[in-house]
């Protein structure tokens, strides 16, 4: 009866259902049921479908065990195998890697689902900025929220209802309110989202997600990883940059977190202490995954890390996915073969009689408007 312990799990475990709980970035919730062998990549397709996203590489799913230790979930390994937790199981989907040109981005769905991830970042103060920057990030959601001020609708303390920042004072709200009425008035929706999108991509805390620790003076410091490099903060001031091309390796020994590199010709050493083993192990990972993805020229270059100098010792793990170059290069094959179509739907329409349905001339303005993005001139006069 003993052996039964170690016997694999029988054929009707593996078809016992689990329930996910998704929260997503505007705080709504999708549920899907996955087998025990179910791999991660689903969970994010899954959402992603539900979004009917195409650029699925800067997102992930992220999830806390009862230790209150983050992860995100690793889609090449199945989710009961990851998760620590009780069923079922509560996940998050949120932005893991930054663009590093937000603005460049096609898909306005991408764009939006960004800045419902900076606002969240700006709310739990993550996202940090000076008053004026603040301020002016404030009325650019209100702007997105509300439109145009509107003395009949909005009383003097309007501001009050949106919970923006963690300390929100009485005179950021004035300001708020100041930028909202007198420089904001007539920006769409979109056109404020954008706006702030822009903002926030010029602060240096952008796409920086802080992992609290020690130095080795015991002072307590944030780590980041951005699309620039690896990121150090005392406070609210960024006291060290260390570029990607001037990072050789990412390593960790139970609570102390490593980063060797060059700097001026140099070999540099910064050493960091984590409050738990667990903590260190994700920061090296996020590490790993941020350096490759940012990094790498193509997903093909990346190579399984060790944790350790010891060679089968230690931690292992490789990044799996597309990197940031391979996603640009997709958006820029994607956007040579939309203006290869507007050259042949200006011929068509030019040369042939052709009868526009109310569905298609709505197909046809929405590459009218991506025609003016890329300067490319579409003959508008065509149009029935």
């Amino acid at each position: 009866m003993k052996m039964l312990r170690f016997r694999s799990p029988s054929i009707r475990s593996l078809d016992q259902e689990v329930l996910c709980t998704i929260r997503l970035l505007d705080d709504t919730e999708i549920s899907c049921s996955i087998q025990r062998d179910t791999k991660g990549q689903f969970l994010l397709d899954h959402v992603c479908n539900h979004y009917n996203l195409l650029e699925k590489d800067y997102f992930g799913i992220r999830y806390v065990d009862p230790e209150r230790q983050r992860h995100w979930l690793e889609p090449n390994k199945p989710v009961v195998r990851q998760m620590k937790s009780h069923q079922p199981y509560t996940m998050c989907f949120r932005v893991k890697f930054y663009p590093h040109e937000p603005m460049k981005i096609r898909e306005e769905l991408t764009k939006y689902l960004l800045y419902l991830q900076l606002k969240r970042d700006v709310y739990h103060g993550r996202l940090l900025c000076p008053f004026a920057e603040a301020a002016y990030l404030g009325a650019c959601i209100i702007q997105a929220e509300l439109g145009d001020y509107d003395p009949e609708e909005h009383p003097s303390d309007y501001i009050r209802d949106f919970k923006l920042f963690p300390k929100q004072s009485l005179k950021l709200e004035r300001k708020i309110i100041e930028i909202h009425k007198n420089e904001l008035r007539g920006q769409s929706a979109a056109f404020a989202e954008l706006n702030m999108l822009q903002r926030a991509h010029s602060l240096e805390t952008y796409g920086v997600d802080p992992h609290p620790c020690k130095d080795f003076t015991g002072s307590t410091a944030f780590l980041g990883f951005t699309a620039t490099g690896f990121v150090v903060f005392q406070g609210n001031k960024r006291i060290h940059l260390l570029k990607w091309a001037d990072v050789s390796k990412l390593k960790f020994e139970g609570k102390t977190f490593y980063v060797i590199g060059v700097q001026k010709e140099k070999k540099l050493v910064l050493t960091f202490h984590t409050s738990t083993p667990a903590a260190c192990k994700h920061l090296w990972k996020c590490g790993v995954e941020n350096q490759a993805f940012y990094k790498c020229a193509k997903s093909s270059q990346i190579k399984t890390v060790s944790s350790s100098n010891i060679f089968f010792k230690g931690s292992r793990f490789r990044y799996s996915g597309r990197v940031a170059k391979e996603v640009i290069e997709a958006r820029q094959v994607k956007m040579e073969k939309t203006y290869y179509t507007l050259l042949l739907l200006h011929h068509q329409l030019s040369h042939c009689l052709f009868v526009v349905t109310p569905c298609y001339r709505e197909m046809l303005q929405s590459e009218i408007s991506f025609s003016l993005y890329l300067k490319v001139p579409f003959p508008v006069h065509h149009l029935p």
